[in-house]
């Protein structure tokens, strides 16, 4: 089979309402919010384990969401609330789960990294780094085996791209042409080591050549080019043109999860990527300076969702810790009958 031709960097934007814009304002700020208030939580001892904060990311799920459709699936790794949040799951069960209450989405058993919502079509975060991408291969298998024009978005990062486990799964998601979109969410740093130090090819996105997958290089801290990417990557997929890969650059501004320090860079990085590159103020200066809304208009948004997550935060304090019982459910699935 001949190799197919890979695209270059993404710079297309699509063009949206103000109502669009606002949604995605909403969303992102959403998902900030909700982060600052479980680092929060964290600190005062209400989160335990690990906690991996999605804050500078936010455009990357919010633009790729904004391309999705209902019934198309997604998995990601350990850092996943704004995934949760961005694709519809309550944060008052998402809130709940981190601080390991019965009124969490995996009953308060799973924590930050085991959440799923079948309603939603999340299958989780994962702890292991890169196996949540065989995994993503496997429900792109499920949905071409069914034929329901369904897509899989299979969430990474910059570090897990260099796990074999994911060389593999390009390669059989190619050869059997799955419809999943391959996500690698390159923040920059994976754990405290930077992508120059760790990888050799700068462009992660170019290692599916090898494979024939076509794939891009997408500004994510700019929604509205990731939404752009995202509808292309879409359509190749539903057109059975196999799997497709988005190597989606983007910036965290806290370390690796609430315990790392993240001495390996200095403040000053970080403060120019929020003061000049701000996925978030992005857009609002987009909405300010197209009049589509006022300061006024944005200032009730703010607070808004300043409401929705203290209502989430207050839902997971009082929401009950699991019964012991608890401890011997959800283990196995119910067996399947055996004939005589």
């Amino acid at each position: 089979m001949a190799t197919r031709k890979t695209a270059a960097k993404s710079t297309s934007k699509p063009n949206v309402s103000a109502d669009e814009l606002k949604t995605y304002y909403r969303e992102m700020l959403l998902i900030r919010r909700f982060e600052e208030k479980a680092g929060q939580l964290y600190g005062m001892g209400l989160i335990g384990g690990f906690c991996h904060l999605y804050i500078g990311q936010e455009a990357v799920v919010v633009g790729l969401e904004a391309a999705a459709e209902d019934g198309d699936k997604r998995v990601t790794s350990y850092r996943d609330h704004g995934h949760m949040l961005a694709c519809g799951m309550d944060p008052k069960g998402v809130m709940a789960e981190l601080t390991g209450r019965e009124g969490g989405y995996s009953k308060g058993k799973g924590g930050s990294m085991h959440m799923f919502s079948k309603e939603k079509h999340f299958y989780g975060g994962h702890g292991i780094v890169g196996a949540q991408v065989p995994i993503g291969a496997g429900l792109a298998f499920s949905d071409m085996y069914k034929g329901n024009d369904r897509v899989t978005f299979a969430y990474f990062g910059d570090g897990a791209a260099n796990q074999g486990q994911v060389a593999e799964t390009y390669n059989m998601a190619e050869l059997w042409d799955l419809p999943v979109i391959f996500v690698i969410e390159n923040n920059q740093y994976a754990m405290g080591t930077s992508t120059a130090r760790a990888s050799k090819s700068p462009n992660l996105w170019k290692r599916g050549e090898a494979y024939g997958i076509q794939g891009e290089e997408v500004d994510g801290m700019d929604v509205l080019a990731v939404k752009a990417a995202g509808e292309k990557a879409v359509a190749h997929c539903r057109a059975g043109k196999g799997p497709y890969i988005l190597e989606v650059k983007t910036y965290r501004y806290r370390g690796h999860s609430m315990s790392d320090p993240a001495k390996y860079r200095t403040r000053e990085e970080v403060q120019e990527m929020r003061e000049k590159r701000d996925a978030i103020e992005h857009v609002r200066q987009l909405l300010l300076q197209g009049d589509h809304a006022t300061e006024d208009d944005l200032k009730a948004i703010d607070k808004e969702i300043k409401e929705i997550v203290n209502e989430s935060a207050e839902f997971s304090k009082e929401s009950p810790e699991p019964a012991l019982e608890e401890l011997w459910t959800d283990i196995y699935a119910d067996a399947a009958p055996q004939n005589a």
